[in-house]
């Protein structure tokens, strides 16, 4: 019996660090940023697991009380608050940085700068074939993030003011996966977020005002010259504050900041 206690000890103390882990689930564009901010955290005696899956699902997440920080590329709805108050939990949003959203094309593509109009064109149907934008006879191949990305609902916000997406569009589980689908697509066109940008794709100059066109980098998104710039939040319980108040302080640190704008990002500060 002894020996029997001793081992189911020993076996509890072995899994005790993982469930005692402080969980983050949700934005793909946060989820390389908050991996590197965990793999610091860790050095320092943190304990975070860190999944993506889109800022959707991190919040219904968080609503199902399944992970600790829901992390998002956009804001928490009225409908996902009031889910939250139905549980009898508050919610707590901290901004933790700054994104750009890139226009990507191939490397192939002559198209270099393109306006907001001309954005909502190609993503609601009405602009098929590359030479209507200025560039050679070819088909628009269109890749979107799918609906459970803040991305996905950013975007459809703040680029095609809220006009729908056409249908024939081509949604993407991930980041990773629009980035490799434009890099091997003559026609492609996507977005991502600034971290994610590459030498395998090529940055859209986007214009707002027809005039000035501006590419996404982390100084045209500090001097707000660049258009599509958005903040990046952690959302958790009231109720589970000390549980995850280090990490996030870890995050607003100095030390956190930081990593931030060496993940490609933009400080808060």
């Amino acid at each position: 019996m002894k020996k029997l206690s001793l081992g189911l000890l020993l076996a509890v103390l072995a899994i005790s660090p993982v469930l005692n882990a402080q969980k983050v689930k949700g934005s793909d564009t946060c989820l390389p940023l908050t991996q590197k901010e965990a793999e610091a955290y860790g050095k320092q005696g943190g304990k975070v697991s860190v999944t993506g899956g889109g800022s959707g699902v991190g919040i219904a997440a968080l609503i199902s009380n399944t992970t600790d920080i829901a992390q998002a590329s956009r804001k928490m709805k009225f409908t996902e608050k009031q889910k939250m108050q139905q549980s009898g939990r508050q919610v707590k949003e901290v901004v933790i940085a700054h994104d750009a959203i890139a226009v990507v094309v191939n490397p192939n593509n002559k198209v270099t700068n393109l306006t907001r109009q001309q954005l909502e064109g190609i993503y609601t149907g009405k602009i098929t074939n590359w030479k209507q934008v200025g560039g050679e006879d070819m088909k628009i191949v269109v890749y979107s993030r799918e609906t459970s990305s803040g991305t996905y609902e950013f975007f459809k916000e703040h680029v095609m003011k809220n006009k729908n997406y056409k249908s024939s569009v081509l949604s993407m589980p991930a980041t990773g996966a629009i980035i490799q689908s434009v890099k091997q697509t003559k026609g492609a066109i996507g977005y991502v977020g600034l971290a994610y940008l590459t030498k395998g794709v090529k940055a859209i100059h986007v214009s707002y005002d027809g005039k000035h066109f501006v590419a996404p980098s982390v100084q045209t998104a500090k001097n707000k010259t660049y258009p599509i710039v958005r903040p990046l939040m952690y959302y958790y319980a009231t109720n589970n504050q000390r549980k995850v108040q280090g990490f996030v302080n870890f995050v607003l640190s100095n030390q956190g900041q930081e990593i931030v704008s060496r993940v490609g990002y933009i400080p808060i500060r």
